[in-house]
């Protein structure tokens, strides 16, 4: 009966370990490729226990997620001659369980491989600048060339970015000098082309006034307005000769008005010599419009009113005072008079 029970016992273990053996969970992002006596079982097993025949079946376990996979930097020479590194990360995840344990050994090792060769090839094949700032293209290509392969192994690939590009530090110069110059090309355009649009509105402008010349006279003082607005003490003041054309277009032209011969000032010669008239100057105010015959010299000084005035010049033959009288003779009623040197 010991012996009995002995075997007994030692068969409930051997089908405790078996059954242990035979039962595994699978996750719910895994899928079970089940290997009969090495030989594929067409049928996968989904997530949850999956039972195994026991020392005959063997279950592979395949990862169903998204994988990420960091690709080196890889050095490379571009169609320009110019080295660089890059590097880049590989989004793929499996699609076909079954192709991925049989087709390859290692999915993962091979998905990598073929990236890397895939990022040299594309850095060969491109340049620079596509590669600065024409990445997505660069991205579709190389999402391509790693499709290619990896259909075939049951991988998909979701997507391929191209991280960081490093260059050499000369190249950093010189593009920094290129970027430079280019700003400053941008800049001196924009400012021709603000002097282009200003040039056009001031003619626009100035057809304006000249079509009304007030108009200008209004912006001279509105400018000085705005000047005086910030409390300077010294004023600069522009002023432009069409303002001087029109003030001279503006002023009225003709002779001036005539003032009366008692109001009229003296001339200077008259104001050196009291009552001495200048030979040949004419009689009058100096304005001899009439081409009279000048005055002869006088050799006496006019004599005195008795009012208080002297007489003013008159021309030879006529009397000083506008009335008759003869020469060498003296007005009645206390006027004198003075007589000048007749003619030859």
């Amino acid at each position: 009966m010991t012996v009995l029970w002995m075997v007994l016992l030692i068969l409930g273990l051997v089908v405790l370990v078996g059954a242990a053996t035979s039962v595994r969970v699978v996750q719910q992002f895994e899928r079970g490729v089940v290997f009969r006596f090495g030989r594929l079982q067409p049928q996968t097993r989904g997530p949850g226990l999956a039972v195994l025949a026991p020392l005959a079946d063997r279950m592979h376990k395949v990862n169903m997620q998204v994988i990420t996979l960091p690709i080196p930097a890889q050095d490379g020479i571009t169609s320009d001659n110019v080295t660089v590194r890059v590097d880049a990360v590989v989004y793929y995840r499996v699609v076909d369980p079954v192709r991925v344990a049989v087709d390859v050994q290692d999915y993962g090792s091979a998905i990598l491989q073929v990236a890397q060769a895939s990022l040299r090839s594309i850095i060969g094949k491109s340049e620079l600048d596509d590669l600065l700032s024409n990445r997505e293209r660069l991205n579709q290509g190389l999402e391509l060339m790693l499709d290619n392969p990896a259909v075939g192994w049951g991988v998909h690939i979701d997507r391929v970015e191209i991280k960081d590009v490093v260059l050499p530090e000369s190249m950093k110069r010189s593009m920094s000098r290129q970027a430079e110059a280019e700003r400053e090309r941008r800049s001196r355009v924009i400012t021709a082309d603000g002097e282009l649009q200003a040039s056009q509105q001031l003619a626009k402008a100035a057809e304006v006034m000249t079509s009304h010349p007030a108009a200008l006279q209004l912006r001279l003082l509105q400018t000085v307005v705005e000047v005086a607005a910030e409390k300077n003490s010294t004023l600069v003041l522009p002023f432009p000769v069409e303002l001087l054309r029109f003030l001279e277009r503006s002023t009225p032209s003709g002779p001036p008005p005539a003032q009366d011969d008692e109001r009229a000032p003296a001339r200077d010669d008259q104001r050196g010599d009291p009552g001495e008239i200048a030979a040949g100057e004419p009689v009058g105010g100096g304005d001899d419009e009439e081409d009279r015959p000048l005055h002869p010299p006088v050799d006496e000084e006019p004599e005195q009113r008795d009012g208080g005035e002297r007489d003013r010049p008159a021309e030879a033959g006529l009397p000083a005072d506008g009335g008759e009288h003869d020469e060498g003779d003296q007005h009645q009623g206390g006027e004198h008079r003075f007589s000048l040197p007749g003619r030859a």
